[in-house]
């Protein structure tokens, strides 16, 4: 069995498009399609099913998913084994939150792979749930996300890179005395609930008895600094690094009172066969970080950015 045939099937499944793994895997629709068709021949049975645009799992396919998921992360480890001992070689198949992929990570891979020409990135961004799940599962190596408000898992390891303390943002025209009445006077913002910075805010302003105007709720940090910016509102979100959109105008105010605060890390496997690849990342951004050479692009000052 051809395991080309095998990663075409679990990417179209994962990504619920043949049209979409075939962008994955640098190939035409009809070759993807060709595989599946394939493997479904191969094995004597349907496996996988079609509804409009959208592609899904028959009964077969559902039952050798996670076996064929298997296979491929054997595949992977068998090629790590072989690599030269003496060498940093071989694919890390890392993901990033959006900030995290606008930010830390093409410092640290611009510095890693300038050391070491011979390793491949496979980089998949995501939410922080979604590649929590992918890390945990085998599906990749390593994931810089937000740490989930619950324990870890014994089988992955976690370095904390930054701790973000909620703060109200705000235009930098606003002058705030009193932070909190300005959460419930001004228009609000809201910070996605479903993720672990929209939970935090959450928990603030219900901890203090604020109900906003909300004017809206949306996931995305830079969505959100653009919409403070044209005067849309104002909102409640973790101070994070930001390095895009370097012209608005905002101001940042701290709270008044303390909370538990955002946690931005590197999450691992400890299993992975590409260990030494996971710890060369970990190292290189370690040392980037001590040094300050990481982008911080546009700073927020304590009361605007220009």
């Amino acid at each position: 069995m051809d395991s080309r045939y095998l990663q075409s099937f679990v990417y179209v499944v994962e990504l619920g498009s043949i049209a979409e793994a075939a962008r994955r895997l640098d190939l035409t629709p009809a070759a993807v399609a060709q595989r599946v068709k394939m493997l479904e021949q191969e094995l004597g049975a349907k496996l996988v099913r079609r509804s409009g645009r959208t592609v899904g799992t028959t009964e077969a396919g559902e039952r050798i998913l996670d076996r064929a998921r298997a296979v491929l992360h054997d595949i992977r480890d068998l090629k790590s084994d072989l690599n030269d001992a003496s060498v940093l070689a071989g694919e890390l198949r890392l993901g990033g939150t959006p900030t995290m992929m606008t930010s830390l990570i093409p410092d640290v891979l611009a510095e890693l792979l300038a050391r070491n020409p011979q390793m491949d990135i496979y980089l998949e961004p995501g939410t922080s749930v979604d590649l929590y799940r992918k890390v945990v599962s085998g599906d990749l190596d390593a994931a810089m996300l937000v740490q989930p408000l619950f324990d870890l898992p014994k089988s992955c390891d976690w370095r904390t890179f930054r701790e973000e303390p909620l703060v109200l943002l705000t235009p930098a025209s606003t002058q705030v005395s009193d932070v909190h009445e300005v959460l419930r006077s001004e228009p609000f913002l809201r910070y996605d609930r479903r993720v672990v910075g929209g939970q935090l805010a959450d928990g603030y302003l219900r901890q203090h008895g604020i109900k906003p105007h909300q004017r809206c709720e949306l996931d995305g940090l830079d969505a959100i600094a653009v919409l403070v910016d044209r005067g849309l509102g104002v909102s409640l979100v973790p101070d994070w690094r930001m390095t895009r959109f370097a012209g608005l105008a905002l101001a940042k105010w701290p709270l008044p009172h303390a909370f538990p605060k955002r946690v931005v890390g590197l999450l691992w496997g400890r299993s992975s066969a590409r260990m030494r690849l996971v710890q060369a990342f970990l190292k290189t951004a370690m040392d980037l970080e001590s040094k300050g050479q990481t982008g911080s692009g546009a700073k927020l000052g304590r009361r605007r950015d220009r």
